[in-house]
């Protein structure tokens, strides 16, 4: 079989999991909107200010969710010896990993959804008028914050202290896609257009390809027992 129907197949009996359990997406979704709500109580200011903060609170609420998507994605697959079994099988790894990089893109896409809805609200802005751009920012940004912590999270799902690992080297790692994407969120709400953003979705993207590339030649010995 070829990695791209084995990619499909692994992500499609992910979906149905979570389909049937909603276990990540309403334990992610709920932490998520926590963050932002005890968020949007301490920071009580203008239009102007709210403006400003609304990127940082955004990104740092998708970013928690994100680990514990990670987290969870793979810890299903430890669980009865799952993913044990998946590598003894003849498919190549880097299906495993793809279809793992796509779930949790799809997870925390669904997500950004409500959150660029419930901060819009708290925050004060109409995040549509700003939809392509905005749109565009957070899938690459995403993405440079996925491809990194899911071939992360394979390597400390088997430790104990997991959760911590992850989200210590993860948040390190990570950074420049974080921080890129609150600048070019907040010259976004501040009035900014899609040509305003490009140095930062040039940038993304060249951080998404370099970390993807690097992910697939490490994920093989990585999970290598």
């Amino acid at each position: 079989m070829s990695v791209v129907s084995d990619t499909w197949l692994l992500l499609g009996k992910d979906m149905r999991l979570e389909l049937r359990t909603r276990e990540i997406t309403v334990t992610s979704g709920f932490f998520a909107v926590l963050v932002v709500v005890l968020a949007s109580l301490s920071f009580f200011a203008d239009d102007q200010v709210t403006r400003k903060l609304a990127p940082g609170v955004l990104w740092i609420a998708i970013e928690f969710a994100g680990v514990l998507a990670i987290s969870r994605s793979w810890a299903r697959e430890r669980d009865a010896q799952v993913l044990r079994a998946l590598l003894l099988t003849p498919m190549p790894r880097a299906a495993l990993y793809l279809a793992k990089v796509l779930g949790v893109l799809l997870y925390l896409t669904a997500l950004e959804v409500v959150l660029v809805a419930v901060v819009g609200v708290l925050f004060r802005f109409d995040a549509t008028e700003h939809a392509g751009a905005l749109t565009l920012l957070l899938v690459l940004g995403t993405a440079g914050f996925a491809i990194p912590g899911t071939l992360f999270g394979a390597m400390t799902v088997r430790t104990r202290a997991g959760d911590f690992m992850l989200s210590i080297v993860l948040f390190t790692l990570a950074s420049p896609a974080l921080l890129l994407g609150v600048h070019g969120t907040r010259q976004i709400l501040m009035g900014g257009t899609l040509s305003d953003v490009g140095g930062h979705l040039q940038l993304l993207g060249a951080l998404d390809a370099v970390f993807l590339l690097a992910a697939l030649w490490l994920f093989e010995p990585l999970v290598a027992d």
